[in-house]
């Protein structure tokens, strides 16, 4: 049978026994040290092995042309990230002499060296996948890349003519000498190393010289359908700049003209602590963020070594930490093809988000609200019940109050525009936004400074903790009653993620869970004692103690004997506390179900200690994101929605919630959505013990299933082939 065959076999076998017990001939066995460093993961590895899978996206034939190219371009994206943060922060252990050993127990240096090792490979594999699979495959629906060997005689005459009148007059290349430096090159810009002979006006011949390519230049241009034989036709900004690079050194002889990109380090160093304006520090930080120490040197593969040699010694890198690549060093600009309108075909099939029957039937949300709880998943189901909620408080005579939370949204959003609205409308309006959301940081500001023009209370969150809650808060007024009405979500408030994120939605106004989200809100914006909460768990104060509970929970019943289940479906797993509390579940006979988009320290299916633990990762057309904690309880489930994933930062170093699903339908509509993923042989991976993941692929008379193209055809009623 194929490795195949097995991890398919074992997704539907029960789980092996746990161990005897000892007793009358059965010899005792030591209880196995959960501490040993053989059982967990290592966190740094097991994200890049999530970006893996995402690039074997792009090998999937049944996913659509420009989906696998979008797949694609999103590993660059991420690894991106992954360099300018996750490497970063190891290179930093190492320069400070402060190495931190993980549970898993490796040290920084062997880390970065499996992910040099690893991520050399799979960079390789990723310009293999888009030279030799998807560029013939574009090329062969009509959309080409032309390579400058391949331009015609006009193309040549229009390329000429684009660079000396759209690229040239904002190019400034830089000679190297004494009085001109190597200059200070912008985080993941686009350059070039120019090799030059002869002697300038100056009499200067050091030979060398930097191009860097104005940020402000598309590096994908569309060439006009006259000079071409059909198709979409475009030429990249790097083939422009090295067909006409002598015209950029009059009288110069170029040698040689190769691309390089530099990654650097882009983590935040500010202490909200050592500041008075955290708002005033993070401004100043952001354009440092441009300029960190480097981490990683993509060159064109055709760049001569001691040209690589030279930009190495430069950066004060290894060769560890260069990567030569056979194509474009800033792929993920190439996005504007994925994004490609006129050819719907090679695209996912759109889908329109669908309305719970209770919202299709009134235009009073406060009305319906107040008479049921509304859960929404999205984006199957539409985010826009959210937003309108949000608009019509702005507009109702009878709210009063508005408060919200911020982490992800966008200066720009509908959520933003109404805040502003209720703000000029006389409304009480608060906004916790949360400064330092990474990548955010910018947007953040810009929207808070928005806010407070409008006349807003915008509030920075809690020194030294990030608050990533998802909550928004109205209060109105009812005759003589003050009636709240609450939304609590698992993703943030972003109107496009609500599109491309899957994420529950609550809304509610059952009043003891908006008292609890008052009481949030007061801790949040106002100072005093951790304020008891009778439906909310939040951290860092009493979510990890909760979930911690529960699951010990559920091995008490399985020691008793009685059926014991515990599925949770999250983003990351890497807290110590928790794993180690899920391997005593799984000891104790609890049977453990995780899906874990993501990070994964935990180890299944090790002999005595996680056999009854399997671990599952889904990716696919959408990105799984929300958050349950679903817990058998004896019959009795008990359901949690969080914003929190089980990482060390989420629940102990953030303001996190985690509220109730509470009523028989709504739990049951949860546990047969979770039941789609753990179906799910088409876009899922089973965890192995050694870390690696095996993708599923149906066998025998199995019929393909996918949790995503089953929602959408259940909820939206769009095909299958959707997803």
């Amino acid at each position: 049978m194929s490795n195949r065959d097995d991890a398919t076999s074992a997704l539907n076998d029960p789980a092996p026994a746990a161990a005897p017990a000892a007793g009358d001939g059965v010899p005792a066995v030591a209880a196995p040290d959960l501490g040993d460093s053989a059982l967990y993961i290592n966190r740094e590895l097991s994200q890049l092995q999530f970006n893996i899978r995402v690039l074997d996206q792009a090998l999937d034939e049944r996913t659509p042309l420009l989906e696998r190219l979008k797949f694609l371009l999103i590993f660059s994206r991420n690894m991106d990230e992954y360099f300018e943060i996750r490497v970063a922060g190891l290179k930093s252990q190492i320069a400070f002499d402060h190495e931190l050993l993980g549970q898993d127990g490796l040290a920084p240096k062997r880390v970065l060296a499996e992910i040099s090792e690893i991520a050399h490979r799979q960079i390789e594999r990723q310009y293999a996948i888009l030279n030799e699979r998807i560029l013939p495959e574009l090329h062969a629906h009509g959309i080409r890349i032309v390579r400058r060997g391949e331009w015609t005689q006009k193309q040549k005459l229009w390329v000429r003519r684009h660079f000396r009148h759209e690229v040239a007059p904002l190019i400034t290349p830089i000679g190297l000498d004494p009085t001109h430096p190597f200059p200070l090159l912008v985080n993941k810009s686009l350059n070039f190393i120019v090799r030059l002979e002869g002697v300038d006006a100056f009499g200067r011949d050091s030979g060398l010289a930097i191009v860097p390519a104005p940020r402000v230049l598309p590096r994908l241009i569309p060439l006009p359908a006259e000079i071409c034989d059909g198709g979409d036709n475009y030429v990249l900004l790097t083939s422009i700049i090295h067909a006409h690079a002598e015209e950029l050194f009059p009288g110069m002889k170029v040698l040689g003209c190769y691309q390089f990109r530099l990654t650097r380090n882009a983590d935040l160093t500010i202490d909200p602590e050592d500041v008075e304006d955290l708002a005033l520090a993070l401004r100043g930080e952001l354009s440092s963020r441009r300029f960190g120490d480097a981490v990683r040197l993509e060159v064109a593969d055709n760049c001569p070594k001691d040209l690589i040699d030279y930009l190495l010694a430069r950066f004060g890198l290894t060769a560890a930490e260069l990567y030569e690549v056979n194509g474009p060093v800033n792929l993920a600009r190439l996005f504007s093809i994925a994004g490609q309108a006129n050819f719907p075909q090679l695209q996912y099939q759109p889908f329109t988000p669908a309305l719970p029957k209770a919202l299709k039937k009134s235009e009073d949300l406060f009305q319906v609200i107040g008479r049921q709880d509304i859960l929404l998943l999205h984006p199957y189901e539409s985010f826009a019940p959210v937003v309108d909620l949000l608009r019509q408080a702005a507009k109702d005579a009878g709210v009063v109050t508005i408060k919200q939370t911020l982490y992800r949204s966008g200066a720009n959003s509908e959520i933003v525009d109404a805040l502003v609205d209720a703000a000029r409308a006389g409304k009480e309006v608060t906004v916790v936004v949360e400064l330092r959301a990474r990548f955010d940081e910018e947007s953040n500001l810009s929207l808070a400074s928005r806010l407070q023009a409008a006349g807003a209370v915008v509030i920075y969150g809690v020194v030294g903790v990030k608050t990533h809650a998802k909550l928004m808060l109205i209060q109105r007024r009812e005759g003589s009653e003050l009636v709240r009405y609450a939304h609590l979500g698992t993703g943030n408030y972003h109107t496009g993620n609500a599109r491309l994120y899957t994420d529950y939605s609550l809304l509610t106004s059952d009043q003891v869970l908006c008292e609890d989200v008052h009481r949030l809100f007061s801790q949040l914006t106002g100072m005093g004692k951790v304020l008891p909460m009778k439906k909310l768990l939040h951290a860092p104060f009493t979510l990890k103690k909760s979930l911690l509970e529960l699951i010990a929970r559920e091995a008490a019943h399985a020691a008793a004997g009685r059926p014991a289940q515990i599925v949770m479906k999250i983003n990351a797993l890497t807290d110590a506390k928790m794993i180690r509390a899920l391997y005593k579940a799984s000891m104790a006979g609890a049977k453990i179900d995780l899906i874990v988009r993501g990070m994964c320290c935990l180890r299944p299916g090790v002999p005595g200690v996680s056999h009854n633990i399997r671990v599952r990762s889904i990716i696919g057309r959408f990105l799984e994101h929300s958050r349950v904690y679903w817990f058998a309880n004896d019959g009795e489930p008990q359901v949690y929605l969080a914003s929190a994933d089980l990482m060390e930062r989420n629940l102990d170093r953030r303001v996190e919630t985690g509220f109730p699903i509470e009523g028989k339908k709504l739990q049951q509509r949860i546990r047969k959505e979770l039941d789609l993923y753990l179906s799910d042989n088409t876009n899922a991976s089973l965890l192995q013990p050694d870390g690696q993941y095996l993708r599923l692929h149906p066998t025998g008379s199995q019929a393909p299933r996918s949790a995503q193209a089953q929602l959408l055809e259940k909820l939206c009623g769009t095909g299958a082939a959707a997803a």
